[in-house]
């Protein structure tokens, strides 16, 4: 009903609705989350100020992942999702793998975002059960990315626009309590303070595992990936909100880090609470806890909602080639409607899994997915060697170089890898590290198994 067909060729049926600031601000949604209005308090206390290098470390590699990203969408810009280009550089094999692990992936992770959205709602309404909260809003974010892909592209804006407002509020306040001395319960504020209580925590002892902490902050950072053929202007949009990555680094994560540690000593801050809300709490802002609950509210209904439009484009890309499948048709508005609801429906699981599953069974399996994107991040950058050393890259017109390359991917590769092993040599992470490598393997003999059953016929 209200559907056609779509063949190989038919790829850039999808509608170009999103426009250049929907991709810009879809791409500061995927660096901006929880990580940093939550976790920042623990990764402070792992490592202490020198956790702002981490960040800028970090976030030089995942631009360069990015970077590489992006110049392989830009010799396609009407593939569905970033999946095709690994099965031109890689084979089919590495597709079906890579592509069933992100749609997984994301349906995990999307799984969990609903199941916080009940929690953060649960602030305001103790008594109503967090199962209808979570209802309610999948219901919601379902209906807007059904209608159009502009109401998403929209409707992400405005989540964007929210967290924004809060760091860019953190940073203004730290600037002028350190310009005036403004006194705390913890001392003056001042810039001072990034040094005069040490720069590394606990001589370095979890400076390795702080790695982690922020390498897992920058998931999701790929997302823009997948918005490619529906924007309206993919060759100017895409470069652009790539390349101003490292200015979203260095002012929200950095500038934010700065201003929490320069307000107070980061020895003071509490691992187990926001340091958002105990910085504004500690100026007198007595909503500040409901505020930044608020805030990472829409941080989590935002990555929900990216869950639904990602996995609804992945499914539709891994069975377009297959006529038959129900998941390789667009409704009338150019969506990949059935591919949508049935990513839903799995995402909506979530609502009686919250019931069933105690909350530490839950929190393994979402670390099972991070740990596995880091195998989807190397993929991709090693896709990006391949394009290097092809005739597509010789003998093609070379849109926005990856700088540095093939060095910066090696680079790259390295790095991801290196975040890999720390996760394998964490007590906390082994064994999610030690699943995600079962779970890569086994998808890799089924889809041999899969190949070899598909030659046969």
């Amino acid at each position: 009903m209200g559907e056609k067909q779509v063949n190989k060729d038919d790829k850039a049926a999808l509608e170009r609705g999103l426009s250049g600031r929907h991709v810009e601000m879809i791409a500061l949604g995927g660096t901006i989350g929880t990580g940093l209005f939550l976790g920042a308090g623990r990764s402070i206390q792992a490592a202490g100020p020198s956790i702002v290098l981490i960040y800028i470390i970090t976030g030089i590699f995942m631009f360069w992942m990015m970077r590489a990203l992006g110049e392989l969408m830009l010799t396609d810009t009407n593939q569905p999702t970033f999946i095709a280009f690994i099965e031109k550089y890689l084979g089919k094999r590495a597709q079906l793998v890579i592509g069933w692990t992100y749609w997984i992936g994301w349906i995990v992770i999307a799984m969990a975002e609903l199941t916080a959205i009940g929690i953060y709602m649960k602030y305001w309404f103790p008594t109503i059960p967090v199962w209808i909260w979570e209802v309610i809003f999948l219901i919601v974010l379902f209906g807007i990315n059904i209608i159009a892909v502009g109401a998403f592209g929209e409707t992400e804006f405005w989540f964007a626009m929210i967290k924004i407002i809060a760091i860019l509020a953190m940073i203004a306040t730290g600037i002028f309590m350190v310009v005036t001395h403004t006194r705390t319960s913890a001392g003056v504020a001042s810039l001072s303070n990034l040094w005069k209580y040490g720069f590394v925590a606990d001589h370095g002892k979890h400076l390795l595992p702080a790695f982690k902490m922020v390498f897992f902050a920058f998931l999701g950072i790929e997302f823009v990936g997948t918005t490619a053929a529906e924007a309206k202007d993919p060759d100017k949009v895409i470069p652009k909100a790539i390349n101003s990555i490292i200015m979203r680094i260095l002012i929200f994560y950095v500038g934010a880090l700065l201003a929490i540690m320069c307000i107070q000593p980061w020895t003071n801050y509490n691992a187990d609470e926001s340091p958002f809300v105990q910085v504004f709490a500690g100026i007198g802002v007595t909503a500040a806890a409901g505020i930044i609950n608020f805030v990472v509210l829409t941080a989590a209904a935002s990555s929900l909602n990216s869950g639904i439009f990602a996995t609804g484009r992945m499914l539709y890309s891994l069975t377009h080639e297959n006529p038959k499948s129900p998941f390789s048709k667009l409704s009338r508005n150019k969506l990949p409607l059935n591919a949508i609801i049935c990513s839903t429906v799995l995402i909506g699981i979530a609502v009686i899994v919250s019931i069933l599953l105690p909350e530490g069974a839950f929190e393994i399996i979402t670390s099972i997915a991070s740990a596995a994107f880091i195998g989807i991040y190397m993929t991709l950058v090693y896709a990006h060697l391949k394009y290097r050393q092809s005739d597509d890259f010789k003998n093609g017109p070379q849109k926005f170089k990856m700088p540095g390359a093939p060095l910066t991917d090696y680079l790259t590769l390295a790095f991801l890898a290196f975040i890999f092993i720390i996760l394998l040599t964490t007590k906390e992470t082994q064994f999610a590290a030690v699943l995600a490598i079962v779970w890569y393997a086994s998808l890799y003999v089924l889809s041999r198994n899969t190949n070899r059953k598909k030659q046969i016929k």
